[in-house]
């Protein structure tokens, strides 16, 4: 493990091995974050949240109370995740600050295994971002995102298929197709069986080799 003298790690947080945290970090208490993570600078994860195992978290990110990033995530610079769809800052005649600890208006998101979020990327809440899914750098996620389905803009729409190696499958297409249709990935090799928002495989990644 490699916490950066700049870094502010509260109370309570547990970090695996071989994990770096880099400069300007804040970390807030109860948090857990898996080994072999890259948490990059500037980055902030509020109290509670739940960060599996190489998982790479580039600068600028901002990861809010009720969120979980499972293994393997990639999440890039400058991406937010929200988690009140309907927040105030004050009462409505203005003579209370609300208070920001959870609450029933404090909503979850989850980012499963293998997916990942481009650039300046927002994430909306009550919702799951699905294994090896892609969202495009700017995208504004408000539903969820199924297994390995690339998803982009504003609001984030379904622009076509990802291996789980990365690339694009289905070359030329964009959106969804109704099959069912074989997809073979033209780097890895990988078989998938595709039709709409439904995506298996034809052997598992833990299987493959």
């Amino acid at each position: 493990m490699a916490v950066h003298p700049t870094a502010t790690i509260e109370a309570g947080v547990t970090i695996g091995r071989g994990t770096a945290i880099w400069d300007n970090v804040h970390i807030r208490c109860s948090t857990h974050i898996g080994d072999e993570c890259i948490i990059g600078e500037k980055t902030y994860i509020a109290y509670g949240v739940h960060i599996g195992h190489r998982v790479k978290i580039n600068a600028f990110v901002y990861i809010c109370t009720g969120v979980t990033i499972e293994r393997g995530v990639m999440i890039a610079a400058g991406t937010v995740f929200t988690n009140d769809r309907f927040p105030r800052a004050a009462t409505p005649d203005f003579r209370h600050l609300l208070p920001s600890d959870p609450d029933e208006h404090t909503l979850p998101t989850i980012v499963r295994e293998g997916a990942t979020i481009g650039a300046q990327s927002t994430i909306g809440c009550d919702l799951t971002i699905g294994r090896f899914a892609m969202v495009g750098m700017g995208s504004v996620v408000t539903r969820a995102v199924p297994d390995f389905v690339i998803v982009a803009g504003n609001p984030a729409r379904a622009v076509g298929y990802a291996c789980a190696c990365g690339q694009r499958l289905l070359t030329g297409v964009h959106g969804l197709v109704h099959g069912p249709l074989e997809a073979e990935c033209a780097s890895c090799g990988a078989h998938y069986e595709v039709d709409g928002e439904s995506v298996s495989e034809r052997q598992p990644v833990h299987q493959r080799g």
